[in-house]
């Protein structure tokens, strides 16, 4: 088999495993009853896509010496005065009551041809991130460094590792108001478990882990659970998407004001990315991804708010989480 990442041929890797050979897509997640192997895509805002390739290898992604940048400014469709007001505005809300935590995102955008494929071997060479994955069929193609875990599922067994908090890797300790994060978004994940999983099963064996990534920590907790007999892959998606960390407490109160504030489809931003096969599937949360919508290059970038947020802090973790990844791909922020 050619490997060549110049191939525009529809293709899927993550984890070490290549997936090629399109036979089938689909924008209905019934489609993956059928126990063959889905690269899936889901947009923040619910739509579904997959891909059913009939081959898959284990291989490394293949590297191409030759990975020119992108070149020019990249420009956020949310400007910093106007994404510290919208940080108040959710602060005003979680004082009147209404919600507890918000994941405010905002979009950077690039017009370019460089080839994605291109830019996740520049990734994956300085930027190794444990959820990395390359999709390309039809109108998607996405390239992503995603730290996080959606959910694993083995059989009956899933799991979901969901991250609030980062820091440089060189600060000491995460703060009084990450870790509340973070606990706040484990017991949404417990409740979105609890929605499709076995009564009494749901369990936190890890919680608070300081996780180490490439000029980045993350406070990260585990959440499992044993699922019903017979539960559908539709049921487990609506139950649990959009995902608790990229959205918020209460995960109603949250969308709702991210629809109002938000001046951009999020898109692929903030879905989830990777494959499912019959009971087995790695789905992690759509973030530090680049995609393409014809001509232009698109990043999405973010930052949990709680009434403790200070709004100028928030607007630099946006940019803290940005800048790592687009200085290895190429432009200015």
């Amino acid at each position: 088999m050619n490997l060549s990442i110049e191939s525009d041929q529809p293709q899927f890797w993550m984890g070490g495993v290549l997936a090629r050979d399109l036979v089938d897509t689909s924008s209905d997640p019934d489609c993956l009853s059928d126990g063959g192997f889905w690269a899936i895509s889901t947009t923040y805002e619910g739509e579904f896509r997959a891909a059913k390739f009939e081959s898959t290898i284990t291989t490394p992604f293949p590297l191409d010496l030759k990975r020119p940048k992108v070149e020019g400014k990249w420009n956020s469709h949310t400007s910093e005065s106007e994404y510290i007001d919208y940080v108040e505005k959710i602060r005003e809300e979680i004082a009147n009551g209404g919600v507890y935590q918000v994941n405010a995102c905002r979009r950077l955008s690039i017009k370019s041809t460089a080839k994605l494929s291109q830019a996740f071997s520049n990734i994956l060479e300085s930027n190794p991130a444990p959820f990395a994955s390359y999709l390309k069929f039809a109108d998607i193609e996405i390239a992503s460094a995603s730290p996080e875990l959606f959910i694993t599922r083995n059989g009956s067994e899933i799991k979901t590792s969901p991250i609030k908090g980062t820091k440089r890797a060189a600060a000491e300790k995460f703060g009084s108001k990450d870790r509340a994060e973070n606990v706040m978004i484990v017991d949404l994940m417990r409740n979105d478990l609890g929605q499709i999983c076995i009564p009494g099963s749901i369990a936190v064996p890890d919680l608070l882990r300081d996780e180490e990534h490439p000029g980045l920590s993350h406070l990260v907790s585990d959440v499992t659970g044993h699922l019903h007999n017979d539960v559908t892959w539709r049921e487990i998606l609506d139950a649990l998407l959009p995902a608790g960390s990229i959205s918020g407490a209460p995960k109603s109160a949250a969308k709702r004001i991210i629809s109002d504030l938000e001046t951009v489809p999020r898109g692929p931003y903030c879905g989830v990315l990777g494959w499912v096969h019959g009971d087995q599937a790695v789905l992690s949360v759509a973030i530090r991804i680049f995609w393409r919508e014809a001509d232009y290059l698109h990043f999405g970038t973010g930052a949990g708010i709680t009434w403790g947020s200070d709004a100028h802090s928030e607007w630099d973790e946006t940019q803290l989480k940005a800048e790592r990844l687009i200085s290895i791909v190429g432009g200015e922020l």
